[in-house]
């Protein structure tokens, strides 16, 4: 038989107001008080009916997460933190996949799961302002990543300039003077990749090393066969450099599998750097260094700004949250200074 708030009430000899409170969280709970409910509910088993609570409030208790690869380890991981800190809300996440296709994007954002999810978090590849402007669901919006939209909604992201630069700035200290870049994306200056490319420009200015469009590395996708055939496309037109920093680990692991094929020692001939800091990075022949955006950070914020979105529909968006990073130095870049 279900427990209700009545039976822990009588077991802990308080009103079924007060384990409520306790339930729910609110703050004017005495400690010893909270205590005393607390013990109830774990001798009897409690649990919420969160469906009910929420409908109460007139919501769904779901909310949806769009990102473009559920295949690529980052949005994997990144799709596990958002699960974790909205459970921490009492809600749970609807996972889409867009495919990184701006259509998909479009449909998504326009809202075609509205009358089932509270809010959407959205990573998106391909949408373009125009049809944020064009949205007209009423859901609230939170985007994640690289885009930069300038519109009122919140937008989550690391500093990808200031992390690519901690990159490139590492790969001089390690004495490296030819750097190239992995993962350009030449279709548009808006698409992802354009800020993590413009800090790898930026250091090597501010450095005084050259940075020619020969040490551009261009690609279709993000994934290992993306990072190794540009990589080979290099190599192949006579370009050798001593170090690569990589737009994702996926490209960067596609790129030193090509090394090695060539007779390229990673990390004494070419020293590689990647981003995202995938649990694949740290088991290869040689590990992975890389920048490691806090992926917690990312998801608690967005969840956090999306339920205040909720919470205060009033509350104007269009704020840029910045979650922090750090480079975590591993084998492949541990060779000559």
């Amino acid at each position: 038989m279900r427990v209700s708030l009545k039976d822990v009430a009588e077991r802990a000899g308080v009103s079924i107001k007060t384990v409520s409170n306790v339930v729910n969280k609110y703050q004017h709970v005495t400690p010893a008080m909270r205590a005393r409910v607390q013990e109830a509910i774990d001798e009897l088993g409690y649990r919420p009916n969160l469906t009910a609570r929420h409908l109460r409030k007139g919501r769904t208790g779901i909310i949806a997460l769009a990102v473009p690869e559920l295949g690529n380890p980052y949005f994997a991981e990144l799709a596990g933190a958002v699960i974790d800190a909205a459970a921490e809300h009492d809600f749970t996440v609807l996972l889409d996949h867009t495919r990184g296709d701006r259509e998909q994007e479009v449909l998504v954002s326009q809202g075609f799961r509205a009358r089932v999810i509270d809010g959407l978090i959205l990573s998106p590849l391909e949408l373009e302002a125009e049809d944020l402007r064009a949205r007209e669901d009423d859901v609230p919006l939170v985007l994640l990543g690289e885009r930069q939209y300038d519109l009122s909604y919140d937008h989550i992201a690391i500093d990808n300039i200031a992390a690519s630069r901690t990159a490139v700035r590492h790969l001089i200290g390690r004495g490296r003077t030819t750097i190239a870049y992995l993962g350009a994306r030449t279709d548009s200056a808006n698409r992802p990749a354009h800020l993590r490319l413009q800090g790898w420009r930026e250091e090597l200015t501010a450095a005084g090393i050259p940075a020619p469009e020969s040490l551009v590395g261009p690609v279709g996708g993000w994934d290992r066969w993306d990072g190794a055939k540009a990589m080979a496309r290099m190599l192949d037109a006579g370009v050798r450099p001593d170090a690569v920093f990589a737009y994702n680990d996926l490209v960067a692991i596609g790129a030193m599998r090509v090394l090695h094929e060539r007779g390229l020692r990673v990390p004494w001939d070419v020293a590689v750097v990647g981003f995202d800091d995938i649990a694949e990075g740290q088991f290869g022949a040689v590990t992975l260094t890389t920048v490691a955006p806090d992926k917690q950070a990312i998801a608690r914020l967005a969840v956090e700004s999306l339920l205040g979105s909720l919470a205060h529909p009033e509350r104007p968006g269009g704020r840029e949250l910045t979650a922090d990073f750090r480079l975590v130095e591993r084998e492949s870049t541990l060779g000559r200074r």
